[in-house]
């Protein structure tokens, strides 16, 4: 990649503790004579004024900053680099504020590789016209506005009808999206660098209850069944996109845009960094000077 002349920083507008990290990484940056832009608290608005002419966006917090940001910046093929602030920290590529430093001399050297994710985009249709679209990195998703009421949703795969689901909800998701709300349904990790989409119930009750993984290219429908009696709304990647009538269908596809990320690690660090969230952090190398023994009661 070429030098970085122009970086812009992202703090997180609620994380108050986000601000002097922020300006730090204004302040190293413009020691080494790369012009800078810094919002502590922005919209998206805002940002999208600025970011075109970027060579990279930094984004300060967790997973919901880099989503935020990684939607604005993929409108214009602009890289995110994260630095995690937050509790988990999937997207993220800097471990913490502390590790700044120590990583600033390989970003302005280009010692660094693009790892890009797909995006998907709902588009929610009333009479035949769009009235609402939004793209998501993580997921899409069909939910009552109350919780735990059931919904009755007939999807569609490729235009045809597959199954109607009576379920809390319906994730449709993204590779990157697998490791989130997913996940934490029972779905399966998917590695970000696939382009399928998953499609995955919650509490499913006498219905099709397990996940789909379509193939590459494929898109989805959804809409409200003759029998569902509760209001329904569309969330993409956590944020309300609009509630939907019985009339309309919400359409998802394979997105234009792609989300672009700044990796410092090997290009396999996707599983490592995943289970050592999912598993506790345990050393299991030998020492040297020691060899495996057989369990009592097995034979050598």
């Amino acid at each position: 990649m070429k030098s970085l002349n122009r970086v812009g920083i992202l703090g997180h507008p609620k994380r108050a503790k986000t601000a002097p990290v922020g300006t730090h990484i204004e302040q190293t940056l413009q020691n080494n004579g790369v012009e800078t832009w810094h919002y502590e608290e922005w919209t998206p608005q805002q940002a999208r004024e600025v970011i075109p002419n970027s060579d990279i966006v930094v984004a300060i917090g967790g997973d919901g900053a880099m989503l935020r940001a990684a939607r604005l910046c993929a409108e214009f093929d602009v890289p995110v680099l994260g630095v995690n602030m937050g509790r988990l920290g999937f997207l993220t590529e800097v471990a913490s504020p502390d590790d700044w430093d120590s990583c600033l001399p390989d970003l302005l050297e280009g010692k660094f590789w693009i790892e890009t994710r797909m995006m998907i985009r709902a588009s929610i249709e009333h009479e035949g016209h769009v009235v609402r679209s939004a793209n998501a990195l993580n997921d899409i998703v069909v939910s009552g506005l109350s919780a735990g009421s059931m919904l009755q949703m007939d999807l569609y795969i490729n235009n045809h009808w597959a199954t109607t689901y009576n379920s809390d909800a319906l994730i449709i998701s993204t590779p990157t999206g697998s490791t989130a709300y997913a996940l934490a349904a029972g779905g399966p990790i998917l590695p970000p660098d696939l382009s399928n989409i998953l499609i995955l119930p919650t509490a499913a009750h006498l219905s099709m209850d397990r996940p789909i993984v379509l193939s590459e290219g494929s898109d989805v429908a959804v809409r409200l069944s003759e029998e569902n009696r509760n209001d329904t709304v569309i969330t993409v990647d956590g944020t309300r996109l609009a509630e939907i009538a019985d009339d309309d269908i919400l359409y998802v596809s394979v997105s234009d845009h792609i989300s672009r990320f700044i990796r410092m690690r090997d290009q396999n660090y996707f599983y490592r960094s995943l289970l050592d969230r999912l598993e506790p952090r345990v050393n299991r190398s030998l020492p040297e000077t020691k060899t495996l023994k057989p369990m009592r009661g097995t034979s050598s």
